[in-house]
This record gives structure tokens, C-alpha cells and sequence, in this order.
């Protein structure tokens, strides 16, 4: 790998894993507001036309010290590292906090950002969950443009259509951009770990889209390709709000296994719809949320004519991925509600598939080990064996 690529990754491996970091520097550097959003359906790009800097709330690695008293034992990892983020004053570097709803235990989680950052506002949006019925567009409509109008207040001056067309142009081509490289990851050429890729998706999350955008070409363009070997070909499902941790990417990898395709939050799922620009901008943002289901089905959201296990076989046959694993992080209600479907799918599929539940604490990596090297040892098996 080329010098100047290792240097482009690096930097942004360090915004990935040190957000913070970034956020005060580009403070300091353009006094400007930072605005936290929350997973996962917010546009950021009505922050970014307003002129903040919209930064998506990441899981941090310290330990919990406080979010298991603030929150009950049985929400998710992510949403009680939030509320101990909160209370330990790392979200004091935010000027306000915006989420559009997915998820009962994020929004328990909001509510102790309330309390522990009582000088910030907080606006909360409910984008309606059902995308079927007869008047779910008027009311996303309704929503998308009281975001708009709530971004203004809160950054000073309204946020124009001429902003929100630029900002939404941009966020379309940073999108464009990864999704080229997923796209190489698919064919089997691309000379990335999967754990670089959700780098470049994290720091994305994070950074100026402009700057990001600008460091995704170079990624581009220093980026070779590497033959297409004899590696298992695999495909992660899950983790619908957060990152899985690197190590837990690069133990999978360990085994002999390519990841070859996903639809995790910090991949596919993120980068999976543009928003039309050829439309008014805040029509334009409407349609791009009753899109997203269609391109990378929710659990949370209701959308009769999609159906997740559908898009997962679909998404496995289309990268020719030879087994799946389901990331499922504990306590995460929609995707514990929603798995049998797909452990079902996936069984009269005859798609070898494993699940492994993940902790904000971690996971023993030799345990996983052991059960993804047997998952790869079956799908080895079954291409030996010789019908009768």
C-alpha cells in the first residue's frame, strides 16, 4: 500500500477512533456550532447547510462508570454508554442535540442528555415509522421541515433551499464515494480490510464532508487491487445503530474469511441512499427517508413490501458471499425481534450463517474465534462434499 494512502488512512483512523478530538479542533479552528445527532435517521445535511458542523454520536471505548445508574440494565450498550458519556461532561463539546426517533431506549438515553447537559437544547423529531399508510408522506414532509426551521433557530438565520441543495450535492457524492468502495470490497479486489472501510465510514460520520470528500478521492486513487483469492466470502448483518469493535473485524478476518458485503450501520446501511436532487430540497430529504427502507430494510421501521431476509439473501447472492454473521448487540430489541425471520430465511436458503451477540464491554476474541474458524470449517466441508 502506497505511502501517501497509509497517510490519508491514518488520518483518518485517528478521527475515527478519537471523535472528539476533531470536534475541538474543528471548533477552535472555525467557531462555528457542533450539532450531535443520534442514530439513524436525522439528515445531517440540514446542520451542515445551516453551517454546523453535524457530528454522529459514536460509541467510545471507556468503561461505563455511570450509565448502568442512569439506565436500566437491560438497554443496549450504546445507549447506556451515551447516557455515561453525558454524565461524565464528554458531550459538553456540542451545542445541541438532534435525533430523529428509531428506538424506546435511544430516546431514554436523550433523556438523561437532557439532564446531564442542561444548557444545551435537545430537539426531537418523530419521523413516522410506518412508510406505507396513506399519510406518512405528509407527516415525514411536516417533520423534515420543522427540522429545517428548528436548525435555523437554532443556529441564528433561517436555513435557505440554496444551502440545503449544496449541502445535500455534497453529502450525495461523499456517499458516491464509499459506496465505490464497497463496491470493490464485493468484487473481491479491493485492497482494504473491513475494518478500514467502517473506518472511512466512521470518520465520515464525523468530519467536513468537504475535507472528508477530499481525502476519500485520494483514497481512491492510491488504492490497488489484489487478486481474487481462495478466502471464505462472508457477509455481516447487524449492528443497526453503532460500530462493532475493530478487533471483533479484524478476528473474523483472522480465520481465513473475506468480508466481502454488509449491512451494518457504520457500512452499507449508512451510505445506501441518496437524497434526489432534482426536488425541493426539504420534498428531496421526505423521499430519502421513505427510501431508505427499500435500500437497507430496518427492523424498526414497517414498510409491507420490504422485508430484511428478502434483502439479505438478495445482498449475499449478488456479492456470491458464502455464509453469514449476524452481529447482534445485546438487548437490541428490534433486531432480537427480528432475527428468527432471518435465522429462518437463511435455514431454507441453505446459507450457513452464525450469530454473535456483542457488549459494550467486549467479547473474548479467541471465543470468537473458535466459532467463526467452525463456521468457515462447515462452509469448507460443504464445497468437498460430492453428491450420490
Amino acid at each position: 500500500m502506497p505511502d501517501e494512502l497509509d497517510a490519508v488512512l491514518a488520518v483518518l483512523t485517528e478521527v475515527a477512533e478519537d471523535p472528539d478530538r476533531y470536534v475541538r479542533r474543528w471548533r477552535e479552528s472555525t467557531g462555528g456550532k457542533v450539532v450531535g445527532a443520534f442514530p439513524m435517521n436525522f439528515p445531517a445535511e440540514i446542520a451542515h447547510a445551516a453551517g454546523a458542523l453535524p457530528v454522529l454520536i459514536q460509541e467510545n471505548r471507556e468503561p461505563d462508570v455511570h450509565g448502568r445508574d442512569l439506565l436500566a440494565e437491560f438497554y443496549c450498550g450504546y445507549t447506556r454508554n451515551v447516557a455515561d458519556s453525558a454524565a461524565k461532561g464528554r458531550l459538553d463539546i456540542y451545542d445541541g442535540f438532534f435525533l430523529a426517533d428509531h428506538c424506546i431506549q435511544l430516546l431514554g438515553a436523550v433523556d438523561v442528555v437532557r439532564a446531564e447537559v442542561p444548557d444545551c437544547p435537545v430537539y426531537f423529531g418523530q419521523l413516522p415509522p410506518s412508510l406505507g399508510d396513506g399519510w406518512t408522506l405528509g407527516e415525514a414532509r411536516r417533520m423534515m421541515r420543522e427540522f429545517v426551521e428548528e436548525m435555523g433557530r437554532f443556529s441564528g438565520a433561517p436555513v435557505t433551499d440554496a444551502a440545503l441543495a449544496a449541502s445535500i450535492a455534497l453529502f450525495n457524492e461523499n456517499r458516491r464515494l464509499l459506496r465505490e468502495l464497497f463496491a470493490s470490497r464485493r468484487a473481491g479486489n479491493a485492497a482494504l480490510t473491513s475494518g478500514q472501510l467502517q473506518v472511512l465510514v466512521k470518520s465520515s460520520m464525523v468530519m467536513d464532508r468537504t475535507e472528508h470528500t477530499g481525502l476519500l478521492r485520494q483514497v481512491l486513487a492510491g488504492l490497488g487491487s489484489v487478486p481474487r483469492d481462495d478466502r471464505v466470502r462472508l457477509h455481516l448483518s447487524g449492528h443497526l445503530c453503532h460500530a462493532p469493535r475493530p478487533e471483533l473485524l479484524a478476528a473474523i478476518e483472522e480465520c481465513g474469511a473475506i468480508v466481502v458485503d454488509d449491512d451494518l450501520f457504520t457500512g452499507t446501511r449508512y451510505i445506501s441512499t441518496d437524497v434526489p436532487e432534482d426536488l425541493e430540497p426539504v420534498e428531496a430529504l421526505t423521499r430519502w427517508y421513505l427510501r431508505r427502507d427499500a435500500a437497507a430494510p430496518c427492523p424498526t421501521r414497517v414498510k409491507h413490501e420490504t422485508d430484511w431476509e428478502d434483502h439479505l439473501v438478495h445482498a449475499v447472492e449478488a456479492s456470491g458471499a458464502e455464509g453469514v454473521i449476524v452481529l447482534m448487540v445485546r438487548f437490541c430489541e428490534p433486531h432480537m425481534l427480528y432475527y428468527p425471520e432471518l435465522r429462518k430465511r437463511l435455514n431454507e436458503r441453505d446459507i450457513p450463517h452464525l450469530l454473535i451477540e456483542t457488549e459494550h464491554e467486549g467479547l473474548p476474541v479467541e471465543t470468537v474465534q473458535t466459532r467463526v474458524e467452525a463456521l468457515l470449517e462447515r462452509i469448507r466441508r460443504s464445497h468437498q462434499e460430492v453428491p450420490v
